[in-house]
């Protein structure tokens, strides 16, 4: 087959020769592939996500010759920063880039480098940009709700439960707690029935932990108005539901209960490898687990404490975007916008949705989902279906100055809370006291 092909060639090429027409024919190939514009998309995706992202970007390139997406990937959002600013200094920085939630967009849309979204898609519009959900893109939005990157990676912190070790120690899989105190007698069934030697374990303690405990429970996170009024003199409101909280998570931790508890998305592995019966995590958490053998999983959403409110309230929406950076011709702002409406088209998105575990971007994309997705992951519509309709006022989201530097102060006191080095209570105004002091600095 090779050499009949390699004939083929060699006789085109004859024929060429004779008819004058290669130098014509290389032209033009050549003009063909100058048509195409390139763009560059940098991002810190690993494993799962950064997979399927992979994935739908060749399928981008695959199925039109107009523009051509290089992707870049970097190991944190440090990294990314750093190269970046040497990338802008010599003014070849990228077309897109990932951004982690700082709760203050704003902040990040004052850059000069920056390109807010509203105003790229207002120059070139994307046919599925009505259908974006206000809840879900409620953190890469300004005051006047102008969208300022596109929410490519929204997500919620939730409660992933192992099917097998539910069944084993004699529980329903169909109905896991929905109350940290219910939670608890689950657990000592898990340690003590099914002999469970991590009952439990929670990746990203502090959006789990210390964010998402005041609207889940219908309480601010920071007074006044969560951040997001007051004039920027926000302060963290660590009150008794806090200390109920944190005392409750010390007994589980000398309990053997809450074995593993980690800052970023460590302990979503020992969750992933049957290890651990219940992980508090990401959303996001969803791609990594779907890829591990073995594993039957469910999806609730965050325990609450009924003694503090009847029903519980949603999660702040949170995750990381694509940010949009100036300084760009036109065509590439173009075909940037072109790469981006690609990624908003229903059955992408919807696809998207269901290997990574991010919210759907669109009503059209939830709508899209295959129904055996949901089918397959116990609780999960029902979970993406409680993120529909607007949020209410305590959990629209929250927005602080310098939290970037405050967060580790979070998970510094929560660990020494957990390790028993400090008392809960001490803890948390140590970490208020510290946070106020640096969201004050400018």
């Amino acid at each position: 087959m090779n050499i009949l092909r390699d004939a083929g060639v060699s006789r085109v090429l004859r024929a060429c020769r004779r008819a004058g027409l290669c130098g014509i024919l290389a032209l033009g190939a050549a003009a063909a592939q100058a048509a195409s514009t390139d763009i560059e998309v940098w991002h810190t995706l690993t494993a799962a996500h950064k997979e399927e992202f992979e994935k739908l970007v060749k399928q981008f390139n695959r199925e039109q010759d107009e523009v051509r997406v290089a992707l870049k990937a970097y190991p944190n959002q440090q990294a990314l920063r750093d190269d970046a600013a040497r990338a802008l200094a010599a003014k070849r920085g990228p077309n897109l880039v990932q951004i982690a939630d700082n709760h203050s967009p704003e902040v990040i849309a004052e850059h000069r480098a920056i390109l807010p979204m509203y105003e790229l898609l207002k120059a070139y519009p994307i046919k599925d940009l009505a259908w974006f959900l206000p809840q879900t893109s409620s953190f890469t939005r300004d005051a006047k709700g102008r969208l300022l990157a596109f929410p490519w990676m929204a997500e919620v912190p939730v409660m992933f439960y192992n099917l097998d070790l539910y069944q084993k120690a004699g529980l329903d899989p169909n109905a896991p707690a929905r109350t940290w105190n219910d939670l608890q007698g689950e657990l000592l069934q898990l340690r003590d029935k099914a002999g469970v030697r991590c009952p439990y374990a929670s990746s990203q303690q502090v959006e789990v932990h210390l964010e998402n405990l005041a609207p889940v429970n219908n309480r601010s996170y920071a007074t006044p108005g969560n951040g997001l009024e007051g004039g920027g003199k926000a302060a963290l409101t660590f009150d008794s539901l806090y200390v109920r909280h944190m005392s409750l998570m010390v007994s589980w931790k000398r309990s053997m209960l809450f074995t593993e508890s980690t800052p970023d998305d460590a302990a979503d592995a020992s969750f992933a490898k049957g290890d651990c019966a219940v992980l508090t995590a990401g959303s996001g958490a969803l791609g990594r687990l779907e890829g591990a053998k073995s594993l039957s999983f469910g999806v609730a959403p965050l325990p609450y404490y009924p003694q503090v409110t009847p029903k519980a309230g949603r999660p702040f929406i949170s995750g990381s975007a694509l940010w949009a950076l100036g300084g760009h011709p036109k065509e590439e702002n173009r075909a940037t916008a072109a790469f981006l409406a690609f990624l908003a088209k229903p059955v992408v998105a919807a696809r998207w949705h269901q290997r990574t575990g991010f919210l759907p971007l669109t009503e059209a994309a939830f709508r899209a989902a295959d129904v055996s997705f949901y089918a397959r992951i116990p609780g999960a519509q029902q979970l993406v279906e409680s993120m529909r309709g607007a949020p209410a006022a305590l959990n629209r989201g929250f927005r602080l100055a310098n939290y970037a530097r405050v967060e580790p102060v979070l998970n510094k006191e929560f660990e020494a809370a957990l390790s028993g080095q400090v008392p809960p209570m001490q803890a948390l105004n140590q970490a208020a006291d510290q946070s106020r002091a640096i969201m004050q600095q400018r």
